[in-house]
């Protein structure tokens, strides 16, 4: 089963929300219907990237990378954000 690391961006406030799910069309749709308290101000969003893996450990490491300073400078250098 693949598991992915997502980024998506408000279509309201331009905010990106950075995340890890095993179904990335069932996670999109919780944000959208304001079950994630964290994003829930923010809708709707749109996937803006994402990346597939073989488990779910090291989907969690790329969000984590995606949210640090590198992973910042990462996603800016390849025009993802």
């Amino acid at each position: 089963m693949p598991f992915f690391t997502y980024i998506l961006l408000s279509e309201q406030s331009d905010k990106r929300y950075f995340g890890s799910t095993e179904c990335l069309d069932t996670r999109l749709a919780q944000h959208n219907a304001g079950r994630v308290k964290s994003s829930k101000p923010f809708r709707p969003y749109r996937v803006l990237y994402f990346e597939v893996f073989d488990s779910r450990s090291e989907a969690y490491r790329r969000e984590l990378f995606f949210k640090s300073v590198d992973g910042y400078r990462y996603l800016k250098s390849h025009n993802i954000i």
